[in-house]
């Protein structure tokens, strides 16, 4: 054999042999679809396991009614008409901050003295000065045309928040006939919600404020402030105060606004996370909103962004809590006393 046969041996050897290949491209093939198949029959099996599981079970019943009954088109409704409810809230808060300047000529000429020495624009501050002496000369007329808005729209806001939470509530998406009302009925009774929210939430923020100071006092009498381990004691008790007051809030929502009286279990269950879940949004929002209007579009904005940002968290907590509360199955549970309409 030549040198020239020699050194061709090798390469001939190392020929492609397309039988031998689609042999094991075919073989490779068949064992990689198996083990995908194996994996993904294992995968899906597991996320049965998972969602069989009772808290599982019921938040993913709570997320479809939630979903299927238009929560976030609800939620974005209630913050339009929350925040547009905020303007006769202005209007009555100009007119009592009129009738306070009135009284006292010293304080609106102190806030006369600080708007000319620190605004520099002469024009804005004349603006400003003649804005203020407007609501102090129109102080009655505002107040009463706030009053009256703030009447109108807050009954409006109290029955598209009724409502919208009914929608999550009731067992079918349609209004059934004992759903239906006369209108006087109608305004008659979100005026009495409306009412009844205004008294639990002064309640609440008067359990928040009263608790807070008493703590505060218990703590500065035994001189414990400047024990340094306990201070997240302390931080620990104000939450559960501030919990506790959402508690209530929560809990007058889901009891009277529905239709129906909800399951027992299901309401002390479902208040008890709309509570928490409403105390994450007021430390997000306490966080957030100081590093927003930093920026100085954020100076511009970033109030009006926040509030309606608040609006539609504290909205879209609270229709989901109501699917949470609808959807729950809970063995021995029953209902809350009172009228039931179905």
């Amino acid at each position: 054999m030549t040198p020239e046969n020699d050194a061709k041996r090798p390469t001939q050897d190392l020929e492609y042999d397309p039988v031998r290949k689609m042999e094991t491209d075919d073989g490779s093939a068949a064992g990689l679809k198996q083990r995908a198949s194996s994996a993904l029959n294992k995968a899906t099996g597991t996320a049965q396991k998972v969602q069989r599981k009772p808290f599982i079970a019921h938040l993913i019943r709570a997320t479809e009614r939630f979903n299927d009954r238009l929560g976030n088109q609800f939620g974005a409704a209630i913050t339009y008409f929350s925040f547009l409810s905020m303007i006769p809230i202005l209007m009555v808060s100009f007119a009592a901050a009129g009738f306070i300047l009135v009284s006292h000529p010293t304080l609106l000429q102190d806030i006369f003295d600080k708007i000319l020495t620190n605004v520099s624009d002469p024009t804005l501050a004349a603006t400003l000065k003649n804005t203020i002496n407007t609501a102090v000369q129109q102080r009655t007329t505002v107040g009463i045309v706030g009053l009256l808005v703030a009447l109108y729209s807050g009954v409006n806001w109290m029955g598209n928040l009724r409502e919208a939470i009914r929608a999550q509530s009731r067992d079918v998406w349609e209004r059934t006939p004992q759903d239906q009302e006369k209108i006087w009925v109608k305004y008659f009774r979100d005026f009495i919600s409306l009412i009844g929210l205004l008294v639990a939430l002064v309640v609440t923020l008067s359990i928040t404020s009263v608790a807070g100071a008493a703590q505060q006092m218990i703590i500065s009498a035994l001189y414990l402030d400047s024990i340094e381990w306990l201070k997240p004691a302390w931080r620990v008790i104000g939450l559960a105060i501030s919990i506790l007051a959402n508690y209530l809030l929560f809990f007058w929502i889901f009891w009277r606004l529905p239709r129906h009286r909800p399951r027992r279990k299901a309401l002390i269950r479902g208040t008890f996370i709309a509570a928490i879940g409403f105390e994450v949004i007021k430390i997000i929002m306490t966080w957030t909103l100081p590093a927003l209007v930093k920026s100085p579009s954020g100076a511009a904005f970033g109030s009006v962004l926040g509030i309606m940002a608040f609006f539609y968290f504290f909205a879209r907590l609270t229709l989901f809590c109501a699917a949470w509360i609808a959807t729950a199955e809970y063995k021995d549970d029953p209902r809350m006393p009172g009228k039931t309409h179905r």
